[in-house]
């Protein structure tokens, strides 16, 4: 059991969403517990952190220990936010046995692989961490950490805990646009070199509208649930149809920022590396343009979920790209000093 339990942590991390409920309860404390934080979705949060650090590394400020805890902390907030998010859900008695969110994965308490204690003690301790970096970053970088740490508490406590979340006011979309676009790109960027930066605001952009998509995909998917339920998310309030085609727009509008920047001069070329996601974001155009099929094709993993899932394999592969891109302006300048 001890030799494949590293396996098992790293299998919390890649894929889908799975296991199904009786296997969960079966694995090991730390299985349990990254499952019950879906940390399959923590890629979007890493992929925020990098890019951060990589338009550090491009202007020559980059610095290793601040990258780290900017990556670090990233993660510990995107855990929270999930673990948290399920703990609210559930005591508002949203996530019933009937919802969709019991279904495509473990639910942490109502499927009984953690108990409310062990859910917040993790939560505390997560919490502890996230603090202690943000402490280091407070110390180093003053009055930017303590603004940018003040909007990201704020907006993880508006997106699902306050008591009229912005979760049910149609505005969470727009939350997550701009908490992994300008926040997290933009203020990591800020704590990693001790300054803002212009560019890495509209750098972030792109990746932002990648991340918001995966939710509006998921509350397309949620919506007949939600709209029952009276939690009011941006397709419950512009209804089926207006929220797949702003998941189309915004698809289109990550690309059509990425040649806009570069053209500019705000990106180097070597963004357009973006592109090799390309194929990916037809799929998701192509599946976001139709309605959902009543039942899932044969062998699909994570049903209800059909446009966030669409959604969710375009932006990490665009986030891989992405870094790629900017990699490679990374190496150039290098070379070119």
């Amino acid at each position: 059991m001890s030799t494949s339990r590293p396996r098992l942590w790293a299998g919390a991390f890649t894929g889908f969403y799975r296991p199904g409920v009786e296997q969960a309860r079966r694995l090991d404390a730390v299985s349990r517990f990254l499952y019950s934080a879906r940390s399959v979705i923590l890629v979007i949060s890493a992929q925020a952190a990098v890019i951060a650090g990589l338009l550090a590394a491009d202007v020559g400020r980059f610095h290793w220990p601040a990258f780290l805890g900017v990556l670090l902390d990233f993660t510990v907030a995107h855990m929270i936010s999930n673990l948290s998010n399920d703990y609210v859900g559930f005591k508002r008695g949203h996530d019933t046995p009937d919802s969709p969110r019991m279904r495509y994965t473990v639910h942490p308490l109502a499927s009984g692989v953690l108990d409310g204690r062990t859910l917040l003690v993790g939560i505390a301790i997560l919490a502890a961490i996230g603090i202690g970096i943000t402490a280091t970053f407070v110390v180093g970088r003053g009055w930017m950490a303590v603004a940018f740490a003040a909007a990201g508490v704020s907006l993880l406590f508006l997106y699902d805990a306050a008591p009229t979340p912005l979760k049910s006011i149609g505005l969470g979309e727009l939350a997550v646009l701009i908490v992994w676009g300008p926040l997290m790109i933009g203020g990591g960027f800020a704590m990693i070199t001790g300054e803002l930066s212009g560019n890495a605001l509209l750098a972030s952009l792109p990746y932002g509208l990648g991340v918001m998509t995966i939710l509006n995909g998921k509350h397309i998917d949620q919506l007949g649930f939600d709209g029952q339920r009276g939690i009011r998310t941006l397709p419950v309030v512009i209804g089926q149809s207006s929220a797949r085609w702003l998941n189309v727009v915004s698809i289109l509008a990550m690309y059509a920022i990425v040649v806009v920047l570069i053209v500019v001069a705000r990106l180097t070329p070597f963004a357009a590396v973006v592109f090799l996601a390309a194929p990916r974001a037809v799929n998701a155009i192509r599946i976001t343009s139709r309605r959902a099929p009543l039942q899932p094709p044969a062998g699909y993993v994570g049903w209800p979920l059909w446009y966030h899932r669409a959604s969710l394999e375009h932006n990490r592969t665009f986030g891989w790209a992405y870094i790629g891109g900017l990699a490679g302006s990374v190496v150039w300048h290098g070379l070119e000093s």
